[in-house]
């Protein structure tokens, strides 16, 4: 080429860009594209200067510390009459003193931080984009054909968590806030900090191509095990040297400190915590995500899919397998060709660091397919999520004496509710089908066979003997006492002699006992053939306070021995008390740059004050990026605690408000509104 083009200034057009390729959210002041998907630039050229376009004018896109065209972090290529959807291509159109460029990337070529270079002998920069995973792009691996799903899953800052128990799911409102200010580049800054990056940054780099590679490294690098990994992981209820998981209500917040921090990492989190912020990552890097609670979930210690739960007299589990409340993960939508056709769609992956995968805290993407057919070999860690929500229970007591007494079990008390958020709508939306077969279907049970399972247990109806249950009342409120009761039943022939003992402990959600919080002694009972009876435990907030967690979560139990044959009998059951309601009013006119107020208020339920109550809000393009607090201070007994909190929207849309509050002794207390700011 004889004559090079001497370029005035550049014009990334971003905000027309940016709005074509659905990332205007994290503003206009510079160039974020999908892959497969063309975009526009306008070079203004120097007085004098032609642009000839049949020329052979050459562009360089590359990315990464070291680029290369065999590793595809490095694409050469030159103008076409054609964009291409195939292939890195450029076309151009030239008026007197501008030219409008248009190039279109590789729909298969790693996402990251790209240079384009105008290569005329010496390069000139053009100027630099961002690259992501492109769910519009019929090519892109990542491409979700719904319109629907793909504004929930990618594009929306919002959405709820599921937690609780299955008779009592409750809901967390939380704030991803993928497109909030500098959130993007702290993902990136998440995949740099990665050991496969700083081992070998020209495979990692060239490896984020994939979104099953890059799903893989979030799980790792959302938790601290291994790596400088974003969150700490404690379920130990000692939280002093850091926040409680229960306090955070969005990832921003978490990833700003993380990344202000020097990449130190932030404590504390648990499951829904890592969940949330892999949500968030997944999303701004354009792969569909959503949070996942599985109910009744099972943590198989040596991989038999078998949970063998051996307790003392006390229901204290004195093995290592654990089935905890709840556990929540998250599910990216994405192809496998690693995998045979059939097990693309949703993958599920795990952040919470339990189980170790070739060597590292990180479980996923295992297909949500493998795991309803028992397809146990398909990579990766389809074992550990099948066990999760589909192992059998088999329940042993161990007396005093070394004596152990088998109890029974259960084939359906792991895999319960699996929940997530329902498209466009706040409500639970219930995908346990997609990760089982029918409790008890033909299905189900040739599945457990192909998954080594051969302990089947029997479906117990009405059946002769002796049988107990707790029962509640509907009101447990926390604050209040209330009773709870142990209903006996003796179905034979004769004339039974019982002993019975009733009794509740604090509990968190991962099914870890705290203290006592209400005991009743053992009730010596005869039973008539035929009869029923009843024992009643009184739980006073003088006593569970003292010992019941941010949780709120309480688990009765209820023995009942034969006096004459020793065997035993029990029922258990895990309550949540209920906490009070915040009442919420939005005042003033919801325009984008006008003045909100949310006028909050909160009665005490508790017969005793509350020290250092805070009510926090936040919400996307609301609250500026970050919570808005406002303390109350002391609040008396049955007094209301109330605020006035101003924020000021900043862009229209459907957005949710968040209303958290806390105190001393009451926290964990949340509820959202949704609101329509207009232009």
């Amino acid at each position: 080429m004889d004559k090079v083009v001497e370029i005035e200034r550049i014009d990334l057009v971003c905000e027309v860009n940016n709005t074509d390729h659905h990332t205007v959210q994290n503003g206009a002041d510079r160039l974020i594209v999908r892959r497969g998907q063309p975009f526009t630039i306008t070079l203004h050229l120097r007085q004098g200067t032609h642009f000839q376009n049949g020329d052979s004018i050459n562009f360089i896109a590359q990315t990464g510390p070291i680029p290369s065209v065999e590793a595809q972090t490095k694409a050469k290529f030159s103008l076409s009459r054609f964009i291409s959807r195939s292939s890195w291509s450029a076309t151009a159109e030239a008026s007197d003193s501008t030219v409008s460029l248009t190039v279109c990337s590789h729909p298969n070529a790693p996402i990251g931080v790209y240079k384009l270079i105008l290569d005329q002998g010496e390069g000139v920069s053009l100027g630099e984009f961002v690259l992501l995973f492109n769910p519009w792009c019929k090519q892109d691996s990542v491409f979700l054909a719904s319109d629907a799903e793909r504004e929930e899953y990618v594009l929306c800052q919002d959405g709820l968590i599921f937690r609780g128990i299955p008779k009592r799911i409750t809901v967390l409102p939380w704030t991803f806030g993928q497109f909030e200010p500098g959130i993007l580049d702290i993902c990136l800054q998440i995949l740099d900090e990665s050991p496969n990056y700083i081992s070998d940054a020209a495979l990692d780099c060239s490896e984020r191509r994939n979104p099953v590679y890059v799903t893989r490294v979030l799980s790792a690098m959302i938790n601290s095990l291994g790596d400088k990994g974003v969150l700490v992981g404690n379920w130990s209820d000692d939280y002093e040297d850091g926040v409680k998981p229960t306090v955070w209500k969005d990832s921003c917040s978490i990833l700003r400190q993380w990344s202000n921090d020097e990449c130190r990492a932030v404590r504390y989190g648990q499951c829904w915590v890592f969940a949330a912020v892999a949500c968030t990552v997944s999303r701004a890097l354009g792969i569909p995500c959503r949070v996942v609670t599985n109910y009744g979930s099972a943590r198989d210690s040596n991989g038999d899919l078998v949970m063998e739960r051996f307790y003392n007299e006390f229901d204290e589990n004195i093995a290592n397998d654990s089935i905890w409340n709840f556990h929540v993960w998250v599910e990216n939508w994405m192809t496998r060709p690693d995998l045979t056709l059939g097990y693309e769609g949703w993958q599920s992956s795990d952040p919470t660091p339990q189980h170790r995968s070739e060597g590292v805290f990180c479980c996923g993407p295992a297909p949500v397919r493998a795991i309803k057919e028992g397809e146990l070999t398909f990579k990766y860690d389809v074992p550990f999520v099948y066990a999760e929500v589909n192992a059998d229970v088999v329940e042993y007591i161990k007396l005093r004496d070394g004596r152990v007494f088998k109890m029974g079990g259960s084939t359906t008390e792991v895999g319960k509710s699996i929940s997530t958020k329902a498209v466009g709508r706040d409500e639970r939306e219930d995908i346990t089908h997609n990760y089982k077969y029918p409790e008890g279907s033909e299905e189900e049970r040739r599945v457990y066979e192909k998954a080594n399972h051969h302990n089947k247990l029997a479906q117990a109806g009405e059946e002769p003997g002796l049988h107990i249950k707790i029962k509640v009342t509907p009101d447990m409120q926390m604050g209040s006492d209330f009773d709870v009761y142990a209903e006996l039943k003796n179905n034979t022939m004769v004339t039974k002699s019982c002993r019975v003992m009733f009794y509740a402990q604090a509990v968190s959600y991962n099914g870890k006992l705290g203290e006592t919080c209400g005991l009743g002694e053992f009730t010596e009972m005869n039973l008539a053939s035929t009869e029923g009876g009843k024992v009643t435990l009184r739980l006073e907030y003088a006593e569970y306070s003292k010992a019941i967690t941010q949780d709120r979560m309480i688990k009765l139990l209820a023995l009942l021995i034969d006096a004459e044959t020793r065997d035993f009998y029990r029922a258990k059951k895990t309550i949540i008390l209920d906490g009070p309601e915040i009442i919420v009013n939005i005042l003033g006119v919801p325009k984008v740059g006008q003045n909100l107020v949310a006028d909050l208020a909160l009665q005490n339920p508790l017969p005793e004050p509350l020290e250092n109550c805070v009510f926090t809000i936040h919400g996307a393009n609301l609250t500026d990026g970050k919570p808005i607090t406002h303390e109350v201070g002391t609040v008396g007994p049955k007094e209301f605690a109330a605020a006035k909190v101003q924020f000021t929207p900043k862009l229209p849309g459907q957005r949710k408000i968040l209303i958290d509050f806390a105190s001393d002794k009451l926290h964990n207390v949340v509820t959202y509104e949704n609101l329509v700011i207009y232009e």
